[in-house]
């Protein structure tokens, strides 16, 4: 590990927001997939859920740019099973859906807790996804089309709560649990040693203020 790489890292790191994510509801395409993860990494985004009854989602790497590295993508079975995740975590979470009851996305305080829904590329959310979430949001038009295209609407979505949460100096310090910085960082730093360490259920090794291991274990 070079001292610089190890720097960068510990710098993003920083500034990652464990209360600032993505529920993407069925989004099929791997290049939207990917560019929201790309977009979720620009804005500090420490996670991002997805829903798919397969149990798995695809990302076009050329469009994510190596982001699905850095933002940990958590795969639920249901809708129904990813908003009561995130809401038991007391995530607000705003579905990008357009309704008599919709708000502005720019009336939303981005600050608090908040989980950004997104639909299917062709339908947008599901009816049970807009009846669970806890508010509808919609990106004003002025042309003749009504909506965005997915990942287009997340950037636009996330870049808003980036500015609040700028403004609001949120970005300033770790906003990480002391143990959860170190595990991230020792995964970022040695993803395949860490893997290795996870198969055999043993805790990974401190770091010096330089990235170098202190301890190897039993490895």
């Amino acid at each position: 590990m070079m001292p610089r790489r190890y720097r960068r890292i510990r710098e993003v790191l920083d500034q990652r927001q464990p209360d600032l994510t993505v529920m993407m509801e069925n989004v099929h395409k791997p290049h939207n997939l990917s560019a929201i993860l790309r977009t979720c990494d620009a804005v500090g985004a420490l996670e991002a859920h997805a829903v798919s009854e397969k149990g798995a989602v695809q990302t076009f790497n050329t469009t994510a740019q190596g982001s699905q590295k850095w933002v940990q993508l958590t795969v639920h079975p249901s809708t129904e099973v990813a908003i009561a995740h995130l809401q038991a975590r007391s995530f607000r979470v705003y579905a990008a859906h357009l309704s008599d009851q919709a708000i502005d996305y720019r009336q939303v305080d981005f600050t608090q807790p908040s989980a950004v829904l997104l639909g299917t590329e062709k339908w947008g959310v599901s009816d049970r996804a807009a009846q669970l979430c806890d508010q509808h949001v919609v990106i004003p038009m002025m042309g003749m089309v009504e909506s965005l295209n997915v990942s287009v609407a997340n950037s636009v979505i996330l870049f808003e709560a980036q500015r609040q949460r700028i403004m609001a100096k949120m970005y300033d310090q770790s906003r990480l649990e002391p143990e959860a910085y170190d595990r991230i960082l020792f995964e970022w730093a040695y993803p395949e040693l860490a893997e290795k360490y996870r198969q055999r259920n043993e805790r990974y090794p401190r770091l010096d203020d330089e990235g170098q291991l202190l301890e190897r274990g039993s490895l």
